[in-house]
């Protein structure tokens, strides 16, 4: 079963104090507070906090070991945090299973695409209508049925294709019409550029921009080609060790002392 959309439920302990109040900014779609997660005595994820607001696009960088696929497991739900508080559009979903965060519109794929290898790449996306999706208007008035997400994609010629025979850069981008099946107002992209070419990275950025100026998505993106990133994306979320280094522009993070002594190198600022 692809985790995209399901993911069994767990616990989570919630911020002392209690919860939280919803944040006043009604543009806010997605938002961790002081979200900590540990494994056994291994802090991975350290009070981060993080507010994201409708049409953002932002990315998330990191050295390995940083925590990033971790937060983002809690983001969508998949993990939940040991402490901290996780609200959509308001409401706390703190510790609730990943199907309860696809239904009130987060999405996410996965760095190893999860897809259903035996089905066709229609019958992928169709599932994350008839389940995410289903009751929930797409911000995009076209996209009423698989084929039109495939079209979107540039996967239309390959609709009835099984998704086990598509290429892997082409699994990527069902992946991403999975997720786009479930209708979301957040969409949660890890490494979706890794194991591509040059050119279909270039490629893979322009869809990227077109998920949020043509559809009207919160896009978070983690990805470790730093520059085509950086070019990218209008803010810039860094960790290091599991804690939130830098949240700026991409020129501001570029210019901070701590990030290219950590991570960027002096070749990026």
């Amino acid at each position: 079963m692809s985790e995209i959309l399901i993911a069994a439920p767990s616990a989570a302990t919630s911020a002392a104090g209690g919860p939280a109040a919803p944040s006043a900014d009604p543009r806010v779609v997605l938002s961790a507070r002081d979200v900590s997660v540990r494994f056994g005595g291994l802090t991975a994820v350290d009070a981060v906090s993080l507010d994201v607001r409708e049409r953002e696009l932002v990315g998330v960088i990191g050295p390995n070991g940083a925590g990033k696929t971790t937060f983002f497991h809690t983001l969508s739900g998949v993990l939940a945090p040991t402490e901290g508080q996780l609200l959509v559009s308001g409401d706390d979903l703190t510790g609730a299973p990943a199907h309860r965060f696809a239904m009130h519109g987060v999405a996410r794929t996965f760095q190893t695409p999860r897809v259903f290898r035996e089905m066709s790449a229609r019958e992928n996306v169709q599932f994350g209508l008839d389940h995410a999706g289903r009751g929930r208007p797409h911000a995009h008035d076209a996209f009423d049925d698989a084929r039109s997400i495939l079209a979107f994609l540039g996967l239309g010629s390959f609709a009835e294709t099984p998704a086990g025979a598509l290429t892997p850069s082409r699994q990527r981008l069902l992946e991403i019409g999975m997720a786009l099946g479930a209708r979301p107002r957040a969409l949660l992209l890890d490494e979706v550029a890794a194991g591509l070419t040059e050119a279909e990275i270039e490629s893979t950025a322009q869809l990227i921009r077109r998920l949020r100026d043509d559809l009207g998505l919160a896009v978070i993106w983690i990805e470790h080609a730093v520059r085509v990133l950086m070019d990218c994306v209008e803010r810039v979320v860094v960790l290091h060790q599991g804690r939130k280094m830098a949240d700026g522009t991409p020129a501001e993070v570029a210019r901070d002392p701590a990030v290219i002594e950590a991570y960027l190198g002096q070749e990026v600022a």
